[in-house]
């Protein structure tokens, strides 16, 4: 498995809005298909978000996953990432409720507390199709996106009951150690899938300096036990993407993170950023995992082990 590089597609997340690109992902149908489209392109890992079919706002009801997840089981083995973020507004028992209803293969669980600053998005977009839209931009100046310990706590406890494991999602050093406080309390087991995250406004920065940081600080507190992956925002992508899969990292792309597809044109899906990746992965000569091979190499419970 050395030469095998695990490819995430985050197909729609809660930062963006609808009104900054039409290739959103916003209903059940579109965030099916998309986490499809992404899969047949390479994507061995599927990280998913719901929402409001109406007006596209973060919607954490099991009930608005339900669609969606059903659709994909049937018609893919691709792996399963529910997301216990869900909107940075949202408390933890919120969040947590789409992982507790359906016990997928992974759940994301961000493991530190942060500033989390959207409102630069202001700047570029000025049009919007609905007035939730400019006003969680605006609100997020004063947000702080809270992930205590009693949190993090509660969210293991309550997940780890479904054999569920985590993409645990690192934004700064700080998150790392925390991280560490959870896996010598025995809470977490190895092999940890740590996903460090790169150039979100009140986190670190997209600089190559700020990646080999983060991967020296894991390397060290974590040894053999972590299997590495980056998600870079915005422009950052896959650059940093490059960077780490040729140190021998896995790799995060998809509209959750990035809705580009290169300078000035939108990506039209996103499978299109799976496929982009793609090539960069095979052009360093490394060969793209299978949803199984990622199982075997995340210790995953398995597909026939869900609860949808």
């Amino acid at each position: 498995m050395a030469n095998k590089v695990i490819i995430t597609c985050a197909v729609t997340g809660s930062i963006h809005t609808p009104s900054m690109s039409p290739h959103l992902p916003v209903t059940p149908t579109e965030i099916a298909d998309a986490a499809l489209a992404a899969a047949e392109a390479g994507a061995a890992i599927v990280h998913l978000h719901a929402r409001n079919p109406e007006d596209g706002r973060p919607d954490q009801t099991p009930e608005a996953f339900e669609p969606f997840l059903r659709i994909i089981k049937q018609r893919s083995d691709v792996v399963v990432n529910l997301t216990t973020g869900g909107s940075p507004f949202m408390p933890i028992e919120e969040r947590l409720r789409p992982a507790t209803v359906w016990q997928p293969e992974i759940a994301s669980l961000n493991m530190g507390s942060m500033n989390f600053g959207l409102f630069p998005m202001l700047k570029r977009y000025k049009a919007f199709k609905h007035d939730w839209e400019p006003q969680m931009l605006e609100n997020s100046r004063d947000l702080v996106f809270r992930n205590s310990f009693k949190d993090i706590e509660f969210a293991l406890r309550t997940l780890n009951e479904t054999g569920a494991r985590y993409e645990f999602e690192c934004y700064d050093t700080s998150h790392l150690y925390n991280l560490h406080y959870f896996f010598t309390e025995g809470l977490v087991k190895a092999p940890l899938f740590i996903q460090t995250c790169f150039g979100l406004l009140g986190g670190i920065g997209p600089h190559p300096d700020d990646v080999m940081h983060m991967k020296r600080t894991a390397d060290r507190l974590f040894g053999d036990n972590y299997r590495w992956s980056v998600l870079g925002a915005g422009r950052s992508q896959m650059p940093i993407a490059a960077m780490a899969a040729a140190m021998g990292g896995n790799v995060r792309v998809g509209l959750e993170d990035n809705l580009w597809g290169g300078s000035g044109r939108l990506a039209q899906s996103n499978a299109e950023q799976v496929t982009t990746v793609r090539k960069i992965l095979e052009g360093l000569g490394l060969e793209v995992a299978t949803p199984d091979e990622a199982r075997h190499i995340l210790a995953l419970k398995g597909g026939d082990n869900v609860g949808f």
